[in-house]
C-alpha cells in the first residue's frame, strides 16, 4: 500500500488504513494489476512465464483464463529457496510434536532442505510405480509424512485425492471410485486423545487397488497387509538401498493443470468432486498473505486434515510465503495441543468455533502462554462472540480473522482485514479482487452501501475458482439460474449474508437454511445466536422450521444440546427462547416446540446437518397427523 498506493490510486490515496477500501475496490476492477503484484510477493517461479495475467476473450469461460501459457510445478515452488530473501535451505519448514510425547521435551523440526530431500525420495518412488497424471489418494492425519506425500505426488506430476481420515469405508469407496484413484496412502491406526482408531482396515473395506501403509511409529506397520499392498518401508526401499543423488526433475505442467481432487461434504447425495489446479494453490496462499499477514518468521498452525480444503490451504500458505508449518500429531481438544502451541512459538493460530468452545468449557489451556500469537483465524461455522472474546484474551486481545469461502473457490470470498477494526463473529470486507452483490428475493442487487439480507452473488472473474467438476455439470451448479449484473452472469455460492449499517457482514446460513415465520424471512443462524446465550444450561442450539402436514404457517422448532451436569425441561426452555427471540429479533416469532438431544448430527467436517433435524420433525408431525 505504501509503495504502490499513490501510483495506483493517485490523489485519492491518503494512507494504507484510510485508503484500504479504495485499494480493495481497485483490485476488483483491475485484478490483473493486483495479481502481477502478488506473484512477486509469493515464492512462485514459472518454468515458462504467462503471456498475460488475464485473458477474457473466450466467452465460454465466464471465470476468464488466468496466467495463460504459463508452466510450472507448484510443489517445486514450495520446496526451493526463494529468489527473494524469503526462505533459505536452513529455514525451519515444519515444527511438530506427537501426542503422547513428553510435553516438556523439545518440539521436532525439519529444515527446508531436509523436507525437499524427503519429498524427492518419495517422488522417485512414485515415478517408478505410477504414471504422470495418475490420481493417488491420501487418507491419514495431517502429519509430516502426509505433507511429504502430498508434495511428492504433485512434484511427480500426479494428482492428490484428498480423503478425510474420519470417513467410513463407504465414503472412502465413493471418493476412490469418482477420482479413479490408482492407490491410496494411509496408516495402520490413528491416535486421538490417547485412544487408537483403526484406519487401514477401513481403507481396505473400501476395496482400493493398492494401499501404501505407513507405520504410526518406528518402521514396521504392525499389521498383515493384503497381497497387493505395500509397507512404507518397502515402497521407499529401492532409493534407500541405492543411495542415489537426491535429485528429481519435476513434472512441469500448465498452470491450470489439476493437482488435487477435493470433495464437498456430500450432505445431499454424492459429494461433488472439485478439482484444484496450480492456480488454486496461488489463490489460497494470497488470501493468507493479504488478510492474515502470514509470512517469513511466522509459525502457522491450524488443526485440520488434508481431506478438507483447509489442509492444502494451510500447506501452501506456509511454503509459498516462507512461514513455518506447525503440526500436532494428535487431538487438538486437550492441553497437549495447547502446550504445543506455546512451545512451537505459534504466531498465527487457526481454529473452528466448536474447538474454541471446547477449550473454553474445559479450561484446558489455563496457565499456558499463547502471547506469541499475533492473530487468530476462524472458519467452518458461525463464530460465537463470547467464545471469540475469550480466545482473543489469550494473547492480549489479538484480532480474530474470520474466513468464509469454499473448496470450489480455493479461498475465502469474505474475510476480515488487519487494516480495519474488527467485530467478533463478523467479516469486515470481501477478499482482495472479489466482487460480490447481495440479492433481494427477486434477484436484484441491493446498493453496496445499504444494510440488507439476501443471497450472495459472486462476480465470475475469480482466479483459482473451479471451471469444472468431475461428476457434475459445473454450469448447472454455479451459474444456471443466476441473474446477470453489469453484463456478467453471477456465480452462485449459496450463502445468505447480512450487511450491517456499519458495513460489516454476517453469514446467516445457507440459502436452504432460511425460514419464513409469519411472512417474515429469517435465518437459522440468527435465531441460534440469541438462543445460545439465553440460559447458562445451553451448550448449543439448532433452529429449523417445518410446514404443518395440513398446511398453514411454518412452525419454529429448536433443538438443544445441554452442557454436562445440567438438566432442563423443554417447556421451560420454550418459554425462555420465546422471550429471548421476541425481545431480540421479532415480537411476532413464536417457538412451537423444543427438543433436547444429546448431540447434533454433523458432516465429517463438523457442519451442522439441520436438514436431518428438519426431516425428523417433519416425520413426527406426519405420524401425529395420521393418528
Amino acid at each position: 500500500m505504501e509503495i504502490l498506493g499513490p501510483k495506483l490510486l493517485g490523489t485519492s490515496y491518503k494512507d494504507p488504513i484510510a485508503s484500504f477500501n479504495l485499494f480493495r475496490e481497485y483490485t476488483v476492477r483491475h485484478p490483473e494489476v493486483y495479481w502481477s503484484i502478488i506473484l512477486k510477493e509469493l515464492s512462485v517461479t514459472f518454468h515458462e512465464p504467462p503471456k498475460c495475467i488475464l485473458d477474457t476473450t473466450d466467452k465460454s469461460r465466464p471465470g476468464g483464463t488466468w496466467l495463460p501459457g504459463s508452466v510450472l510445478n507448484i510443489a517445486e515452488c514450495c520446496l526451493l529457496p526463494s529468489i527473494h530473501p524469503r526462505k533459505e535451505d536452513d529455514s525451519c519448514a515444519i515444527v511438530w510434536r506427537d501426542e503422547g510425547d513428553d510435553d516438556d521435551s523439545d518440539v521436532n523440526r525439519i529444515t527446508l532442505k531436509q523436507l525437499r530431500e524427503q519429498v524427492i525420495l518419495v517422488a522417485n518412488a512414485l515415478d517408478r510405480t505410477f504414471t504422470k497424471g495418475d490420481a493417488i489418494a491420501v487418507d491419514m492425519p495431517m502429519t509430516v509424512n502426509a505433507v511429504i506425500i502430498y508434495l511428492a505426488i504433485i512434484l511427480a506430476g500426479c494428482v492428490v485425492v484428498s480423503i478425510a481420515d474420519s470417513f467410513a469405508a463407504k465414503e472412502i469407496a465413493t471418493r476412490l471410485r469418482v477420482s479413479k484413484a490408482k492407490a491410496i496412502f494411509t496408516q495402520y491406526f490413528i491416535v486421538r486423545g490417547g485412544r487408537k482408531f483403526p484406519l487401514y482396515s477401513r481403507v481396505v473395506e473400501a476395496s482400493p487397488h493398492k494401499v501404501i501403509v505407513l507405520p504410526v511409529s518406528g518402521h514396521n506397520v504392525g499389521v498383515q497387509l493384503r497381497e497387493q499392498d505395500i509397507s512404507w518401508k518397502d515402497f521407499l526401499a529401492y532409493d534407500n538401498q541405492h543411495q542415489r543423488p537426491i535429485h528429481f526433475t519435476p513434472a512441469y505442467l500448465p498452470v491450470d493443470s489439476m493437482i488435487n481432487i477435493l470433495f464437498s461434504s456430500g450432505t445431499t447425495g454424492e459429494p461433488k468432486a472439485i478439482p484444484w489446479t496450480q492456480l488454486s494453490a496461488i489463490r489460497s496462499t494470497a488470501e493468507g498473505w493479504a488478510h492474515i499477514n502470514v509470512g517469513v518468521g511466522d509459525v502457522y498452525c491450524w488443526p485440520t486434515n488434508l481431506g478438507w480444503v483447509m489442509g492444502p490451504i494451510l500447506l501452501f500458505s506456509c511454503f509459498l510465503t516462507g512461514a513455518t508449518l506447525a503440526l500436532y500429531h494428535g487431538s487438538p481438544l486437550g492441553r497437549g495441543f495447547g502446550k504445543f502451541v506455546q512451545d512451537a512459538g505459534v504466531t498465527v493460530l487457526g481454529t473452528v468455533p466448536s474447538l474454541v468452545k471446547t477449550w473454553k468449557n474445559t479450561d484446558c489451556i489455563k496457565g499456558l502462554d499463547w502471547t506469541k500469537i499475533k492473530s487468530f483465524a476462524s472458519t467452518g461455522e458461525t463464530s460465537n462472540v463470547d467464545d471469540d472474546l475469550w480466545l482473543s484474551s489469550k494473547s492480549y486481545y489479538k484480532p480474530i480473522i474470520e474466513c468464509c469461502g469454499g473448496t470450489e473457490l480455493a479461498s475465502s470470498y469474505i474475510q476480515s482485514s488487519l487494516f480495519q477494526p474488527q467485530a467478533f463473529g463478523a467479516f469486515s470486507t470481501a477478499s482482495m479482487t472479489t466482487g460480490l452483490v447481495i440479492l433481494d428475493e427477486h434477484g436484484v442487487p441491493y446498493p453496496d452501501d445499504k444494510a440488507c439480507v439476501g443471497e450472495v452473488g459472486l462476480f465470475p472473474l475469480y482466479l483459482g475458482a473451479t471451471d469444472r467438476l468431475l461428476n457434475a455439470d459445473h454450469n448447472d451448479v454455479y451459474f444456471k439460474g443466476m441473474p446477470t449484473f453489469k453484463g456478467m452472469r453471477l456465480r452462485r455460492h449459496g450463502d445468505i449474508l447480512k450487511r450491517t449499517v456499519g458495513g460489516y457482514i454476517v453469514v446467516q446460513g445457507r440459502a436452504d437454511d432460511t425460514m419464513n415465520l409469519g411472512g417474515i424471512k429469517t435465518s437459522s443462524v440468527e435465531i441460534e445466536r440469541v438462543c445460545d446465550r439465553s440460559d447458562e444450561s445451553i451448550l448449543e442450539t439448532a433452529a429449523v422450521s417445518v410446514a404443518p402436514p395440513d398446511g398453514g404457517p411454518e412452525l419454529l422448532v429448536i433443538f438443544v444440546v445441554l452442557k454436562k451436569g445440567f438438566n432442563q425441561q423443554p417447556e421451560k426452555l420454550k418459554t425462555i427462547f420465546s422471550k429471548t427471540i421476541q425481545t431480540n429479533l421479532n415480537p411476532l416469532f413464536k417457538v412451537s416446540n423444543v427438543k433436547i438431544i444429546p448431540e447434533f448430527p454433523r458432516t465429517a467436517s463438523n457442519k451442522l446437518l439441520r436438514r436431518v433435524l428438519r426431516d425428523q420433525i417433519q416425520h413426527e408431525l406426519s405420524v401425529r397427523s395420521r393418528m
